[in-house]
């Protein structure tokens, strides 16, 4: 052991007393006596311990050894997660009132920025790729045609790899952006581990993004909420990254998680920890090579798409055109061979593998499904299973375009009331509608509500899905025709 975690070791080996923040003192109560290992290198910024909002020490230490392992010029801790680095990123790129272009697919935590900074987005829509109705790459030619057709746009933010694992080209789409003079900003919460094995695309980091945020605890050996921000490049100012990250993140940072964070990147740095990860994937693709009706998208993905790569550390598995749904594999995955996987959509679920996974994992996943497929019947019409009539077209259409009707700074805090979601077409919204994962909006404030959205929110409900924004009336059971949404009065 090295590094913040060493030290913080060797602080509590010792004889100091600590008059000082956390109030536990080292010395948790018998009855939540389970958290006593972590509380005893849960530390304030004490003598030694350097400060994250101003590091002159062992913090400032371990961000330079960050942004050297990553590529970037600059690396910044981040404890808040990497909504702390979105909101940042944003913040410092983009003035006050200015546009922005974002991929319509960005977490709402983007959303979140344009709010506070009351910025107008021109979005890009990726296509889909309908074989398997997930989101696309965003395409460079897109940004290039938007850059000119819209004047004055302060920044360009894009999501790369998505939840889904969808790499875009990042290094044609920064030298687009570059030419007009303006930032790239990269949400690449999902891709922390890019650029450290053959085995996945290289990092957006050595590819031109000006600002790039990673999240370390989603694919690596960080705990929950440890991510990076990276800069590079002239184009943002670096003291208005430093002001905004004070601001977004809580001025008591955890030293478990910087030291978490110090770890895994010091892990990175070493290089051994992908050894035996391929042999791991290509033995769940053997075992799942006699799959029938259920689908490893994996296999054939990139031929279907314009996505420049995919990550090889998510593995989608499709069941569109079976009379099952994702979410009744999901369950079906959970309460019947006791496996938890990250997310369940209309018509896949995703699993995250990383070389952390045992393969006894692995096995026990290919294992289960190749016995529900032996159980899984194919739709004869071609047909998704369990759609209702007409809502065969709405899959593989994530989403909609949408007119907006007032900005999203304006319309967030305006007066509302609820309307049932049925007769809701025609009217502006008043809230986020989203899947929750992955909290990519499908209507945001401001925008137009449509028959189109409408359908796929109740086909998402129906499907017992995790739709946030939308409300049951009163004490009902939750059937579609229930539904309110809230909209600008």
């Amino acid at each position: 052991m090295e590094g913040i975690l060493q030290q913080l070791s060797e602080y509590a080996a010792s004889e100091v007393y600590p008059f000082h923040m956390p109030g536990h003192k080292r010395n948790m109560p018998e009855e939540i006596s389970r958290l006593a290992g972590a509380a005893k290198l849960d530390i304030t910024e004490i003598e030694g311990f350097d400060d994250l909002h101003a590091p002159k020490g062992i913090l400032l230490e371990a961000q330079e050894r960050a942004a050297a392992v990553f590529g970037a010029d600059e690396t910044f801790f981040l404890v808040n997660g990497s909504t702390a680095g979105i909101l940042t990123a944003v913040s410092a790129a983009a003035p006050k009132g200015s546009r922005v272009i974002v991929a319509r697919n960005c977490h709402k935590s983007v959303y979140h920025a344009c709010f506070l900074r009351e910025l107008h987005p021109v979005f890009l829509y990726p296509r889909t790729v309908r074989e398997y109705g997930i989101a696309d790459a965003i395409r460079p030619e897109q940004v290039e045609e938007a850059l000119k057709d819209v004047p004055d746009i302060a920044a360009v933010i894009i999501t790369s790899p998505t939840y889904d694992g969808v790499v875009s080209d990042i290094e044609k789409i920064a030298d687009i952006v570059h030419r007009t003079g303006i930032p790239l900003i990269v949400d690449a919460a999902h891709g922390a581990h890019f650029g450290f094995s053959p085995l996945f695309p290289e990092s957006p980091v050595r590819q031109g993004a000006d600002l790039v945020v990673q999240s370390l605890h989603k694919t690596l050996p960080a705990l929950t909420q440890t991510a990076l921000l990276h800069v590079s490049g002239p184009l943002v100012d670096r003291e208005g990254v430093r002001d905004f990250e004070r601001i977004y993140q809580t001025s008591s940072p955890s030293y478990l998680l910087t030291g978490s964070i110090d770890a895994c990147v010091r892990l990175l740095e070493k290089g051994e920890c992908w050894d035996g990860f391929g042999d791991k994937l290509r033995l769940f693709y053997e075992k799942t090579a006699g799959l029938k009706h259920i689908r490893v998208m994996n296999r054939d993905i990139m031929e279907k798409g314009c996505m420049k790569a995919f990550d090889a550390g998510k593995l989608l598995i499709s069941v569109i055109n079976t009379k099952i749904t994702g979410n009744t594999l999901y369950k079906e995955l959970l309460n019947r061979y006791y496996l938890q996987l990250e997310m369940a959509s209309d018509t896949y679920v995703t699993a995250i593998v990383t070389p952390w996974d045992r393969e006894e994992g692995l096995l026990r996943l290919a294992e289960a499904l190749l016995e529900i497929d032996r159980e899984t019947e194919i739709e004869s019409d071609g047909r998704e299973g369990q759609c209702l009539p007409g809502e065969e077209a709405l899959t593989g259409k994530p989403y909609p375009e949408l007119k907006t009707a007032l900005p999203l700074h304006r319309a967030l805090t305006a007066p509302k009331e609820f309307c049932p979601l049925r007769k809701a077409a025609g009217k502006t919204a008043g809230t986020y509608v989203n899947l929750y994962p992955p909290g990519i909006p499908l209507v945001i404030p401001g925008e137009v509500i449509t028959e189109e959205v409408i359908k796929l929110i109740e086909m998402y409900v129906r499907q017992r899905l995790n739709v946030q924004g939308v409300e049951n009336a009163g004490d009902s059971k939750g059937l579609t025709g229930d539904l309110q949404i809230s909209i600008l009065k």
